[in-house]
């Protein structure tokens, strides 16, 4: 199967998520191991208040993001038109660096498969907000 460029390739194609609940706003890099995305903070994200977003909102930018690089590898080796079903997704670990995400701030999240197995993934993620690291992130993916 020929690589579809990821200039052809939306959101909607990569996620199973669709309308407000995509929160990632741009994907910079991905291949079959890996992502990097942005995620701009937005008042109308879940668990938004007057103080921001609370950065617990991380564990899902991390998701969505493993998501696209997961995405990619599915459209690449199944094609585009193949089932987008989602991952189910556990913490195995995660450590947050700052209490409230602002809003307009712009998120720069990366994930990457560290663990591979059939349905089974281990991902490592990291997101920064000004080049300030705010989260670390270990996530176990398992699709059924």
């Amino acid at each position: 199967m020929n690589t579809l460029p990821l200039t052809d390739l939306s959101l909607e194609d990569l996620l199973p998520h669709r309308d407000n609940m995509i929160l990632v706003s741009e994907v910079l890099e991905v291949d079959c191991k890996h992502a990097l995305t942005t995620c701009r903070v937005d008042p109308l994200w879940p668990m938004a208040d007057e103080k921001g977003v609370p950065s617990l909102i991380l564990v899902e930018l991390a998701a969505q993001t493993a998501g696209v690089c997961n995405g990619w590898e599915r459209i690449q080796t199944k094609g585009r038109d193949s089932d987008p079903t989602g991952w189910l997704v556990g913490i195995k670990k995660a450590d947050f660096f700052i209490e409230y995400l602002p809003f307009g701030g712009s998120i720069v999240c990366s994930a990457e498969n560290i663990n591979s197995f059939e349905n089974l993934r281990e991902v490592f993620c990291e997101q920064h907000l000004d080049n300030a690291l705010i989260g670390r992130i270990t996530l176990q993916l398992f699709q059924a």
